[in-house]
């Protein structure tokens, strides 16, 4: 009896207790706690089950699971006797920032005070049982959606000192997406406010912190450590490129076949792998999208699930407003070639309006782009410490029809007199594209238009000229 697949549930618990499909990915527990880093980011595309992942490893650890040995004695993690040991021994404090999305500064700020509230709302058996006085009540109550900087920036740090005096032991810390509010506030034009109070936070909960015995943040993408992490100097970043952690998030190929396998969708491995491989990770080149799998044993169809799920907004503008280059390359990856560049895998956001190589490192993270090949480093990067070359390609089918869709909309609202136009260019209709132009031309222009002061960026007698120019050339011959 194959089992049943609960979509969108990351409750690792919950996934546990219902018998819902679910892979092993216990081994990310044994391999993260053996590397000893203190405060670890994995960066890897949405819907990843990087949140499943988290939540696993709290379950884990978390006092409040102790005694929890049904959700893990069936798997990989269970078979050492000192994980047995360590299950439910230590303080956890895990939040997620995946809600922080707001269109203001003020707004964004009022939701990650809320999440504050409502994490320490959770621990408020700290002041119940009497355990907190004087000045660390005094604290614990200034907590609040309208609570200044200084103490939102400090209150992950409180909260860690509190756990720590009060069960005896160091604090482990997951924060789950943290980069979400860092891309909103890009979009929306607040990214020099709100990175400011993140490198404040970050660094009070992650660097300065004595209680912290661990920290975990997942997110997509790695922000550059000038733009919030400039006093983080113990972080261990695990990208695209890092052997680390290769196979805890995605599915391998081995893994995919035995999940058709226990569907009786076997006979689908080839168009599985041509829709939905292509991810990389380290040396691992098999890595297969988690969501679109699920997706796809539940519905037993071909489609783009993984492509659909959110919001494209800020690839799309990117590669719309970007230069021809940029354009040129992504029409040549649709069509299956690969190109060559230098990357580095810090995202400088500031930089995408104005930085190709900065758009090409976003697209890499956020699962677009997938590594081919690892290129020779030239001796000269070496030396000046530039970034490693990569040949890079669309990730799968799936990715394909996604570039194909954003680029037909930009289309699809083009008026339809324009569409004419481009039907009759395409067609070789030279009179329909004279009946378009010669609308153009008596209604916008002129031999003697004037536009206040010349300038260079508005010279409209150039325009004149030069479109009366253009189409006065014969076909294939230069003026």
């Amino acid at each position: 009896m194959t089992r049943t697949i609960a979509l969108g549930e990351q409750d690792f618990g919950k996934i546990i207790e219902n018998d819902y499909f679910y892979i092993d990915k216990t081994d990310f527990i044994k391999e993260w706690w053996e590397n000893g880093d203190t405060v670890t980011l994995i960066t890897r595309p949405r819907r990843f089950g990087k949140t499943l992942t988290m939540k696993m490893a709290e379950q884990f650890f978390s006092i409040r699971y102790a005694g929890r040995s049904d959700l893990f004695e069936r798997f990989t993690v269970w078979h050492e006797e000192t994980y047995q040991k360590l299950q439910g021994t230590y303080p956890v404090i895990f939040l997620s920032f995946a809600a922080i999305k707001a269109d203001r500064y003020e707004m964004a700020k009022k939701k990650i005070c809320q999440l504050i509230v409502n994490l320490y709302q959770d621990h408020d058996f700290l002041v119940k049982s009497g355990f907190l006085q004087g000045e660390d009540l005094a604290f614990y109550q200034r907590i609040s959606v309208s609570m200044d900087r200084v103490d939102l920036e400090n209150s992950l740090c409180q909260l860690s000192r509190y756990l720590r005096r009060y069960y005896g032991k160091k604090v482990i810390l997951l924060l789950d997406e943290y980069d979400t509010p860092m891309q909103e506030a890009y979009t929306k034009g607040f990214w020099d406010e709100l990175a400011e109070l993140m490198r404040g936070l970050l660094n009070s909960a992650f660097k300065t912190n004595t209680d912290l015995e661990r920290g975990l943040m997942t997110g997509i993408t790695r922000v550059s450590k000038e733009s919030i992490f400039s006093d983080l100097n113990n972080l261990e970043a695990v990208t695209t490129t890092s052997g680390k952690y290769a196979t805890a998030f995605g599915f391998t190929e081995e893994e995919v076949i035995e999940a058709l396998e226990e569907f009786g969708l076997q006979d689908q491995s080839d168009g599985v792998k041509r829709w939905y491989d292509g991810f990389r990770y380290g040396n691992c080149s098999s890595i297969y999208n988690p969501w679109s799998i699920t997706q796809f044993l539940d519905k037993r169809e071909f489609k783009p699930y993984w492509a659909n799920t959110s919001s494209n907004a800020l690839v799309g503008k990117l590669i719309r407003e970007s230069d021809r280059d940029i354009k040129i390359a992504v029409e040549d990856l649709i069509e299956g070639k690969s190109f060559r560049i230098a990357l580095d895998e810090q995202i400088v956001f500031q930089e995408l309006d104005n930085n190709p190589d900065a758009v090409w490192s976003l697209l890499l993270a956020s699962g677009y782009l997938k590594i081919a090949s690892i290129c020779s480093v030239n001796k000269e990067y070496e030396l000046l410490e530039e970034p490693a070359e990569y040949e890079l390609t669309l990730t799968n089918h799936e990715i394909v029809l996604a570039f194909q869709k954003m680029i037909r909309g930009w289309f699809g609202v083009c008026k339809s007199s324009y569409n004419d136009f481009i039907r009759s260019l395409l067609h070789n209709d030279p009179d329909g594209m004279n009946e378009y132009l010669s609308r153009v031309a008596f209604v916008a222009v002129g031999s003697f238009d004037s536009a206040g002061k010349p300038s260079e960026q508005m010279q409209p007698e150039k325009f004149y000229h030069g479109l009366v120019l253009s189409i006065s050339c014969e076909k294939g011959k230069k003026p």
